[in-house]
């Protein structure tokens, strides 16, 4: 169980830091630092401005999820650390 359980809390951790790395690419690419590499906006007489991008609040919220989901899976480590009997 014990080893389930690490393989499990590090899989987790690593998946939790990929989709955060994900999340923050996906707001660095749809944020209004965009407009400038579009071509059509380079035009002459052209005016390209950034209206809005829907709210990535609720992604932000999975990723602390994710965090604190790991933080109890740390926990569940310690607690069968400390139930194993490592004297036999």
């Amino acid at each position: 169980d014990l080893a389930i359980t690490v393989i499990t809390a590090f899989l987790w951790l690593v998946s939790t830091f990929a989709w955060a790395k994900a999340l923050a690419d996906i707001k660095m690419s749809t944020g209004a630092s965009i407009i400038a590499g579009i071509e059509s906006c380079k035009a002459p007489g052209t005016t390209c401005r950034f209206g809005s991008v829907t709210s990535m609040r609720t992604l932000n919220v999975s990723v602390v999820f994710g965090l604190l989901n790991m933080v109890l899976w740390g926990g569940n480590i310690w607690v069968l650390y400390k139930d194993i009997n490592l004297q036999n």
